[in-house]
């Protein structure tokens, strides 16, 4: 069962190399006080920076089951090592998860900057990612 209070942040568009990565989607769950507040924010194509924030609340019950889910995924799932190396899933995607229970991060606080990870991924792994991708549009409603 997902804890009570946690807060997500996924983010679209993390492989950089020389220069940093650009973002192109940027979504942000708090969960807590039986609510999720929800913050999307969005690069349109063509555009250099990103949409302000898109901010609405939601009742957490409606989606705790889809939530468990992912908190379940999540702790299954390996990170790069060493942090930021690598996007081992191959998405260009991160998913950060905060809670009392779990502290889990991939593609490191500033991205993936080049270098190889030491630990790799199976094709299992990718698709529980996949689906932990899938879970936190499906909550935004980005998906």
């Amino acid at each position: 069962m997902a804890p009570s209070e946690f807060a997500i942040r996924l983010q679209k568009g993390i492989t950089g190399g020389f220069a940093p990565p650009t973002p192109r989607l940027i979504i942000v769950i708090d969960g807590s006080d039986n609510d999720l507040k929800i913050s999307v924010a969005k690069r349109e194509v063509g555009s250099p920076d990103l949409t302000p924030a898109s901010l609405k609340t939601i009742v957490f019950g409606d989606h705790e089951g889809v939530i468990d889910e992912l908190h379940g995924i999540l702790k299954e799932l390996p990170i790069e090592q060493p942090p930021g190396s690598e996007d081992i899933y191959r998405m260009d995607t991160s998913i950060a998860w905060q809670s009392d229970d779990l502290e889990w991060c991939n593609g490191g606080p500033q991205g993936c900057g080049g270098g190889e990870s030491f630990v790799n991924v199976g094709e299992e792994e990718k698709k529980k990612f996949k689906r932990a991708v899938e879970i936190i549009e499906e909550i935004s409603g980005e998906k």
